[in-house]
């Protein structure tokens, strides 16, 4: 019984548990920023914008 073979063998497969855990939560975080960036150039942020630069026109 060789137990160092054994014990090498789990440690691989746990590394490679938290490799794909932490791959998994690259893509959500991934998923996560594209989402925000599509957020952030909306129809409404536009519109803010549009109405604050009316605003700058009344402080000139």
């Amino acid at each position: 019984m060789d137990n160092r073979g054994q014990a090498s063998a789990e440690f691989i497969l746990l590394f490679g548990g938290i490799i794909v855990v932490v791959l998994l939560a690259i893509y959500m975080y991934n998923n996560y920023l594209s989402d925000l960036s599509g957020e952030i150039a909306s129809k409404e942020v536009r519109e803010f914008n549009g109405e604050l630069n009316t605003l700058k026109n009344y402080f000139k």
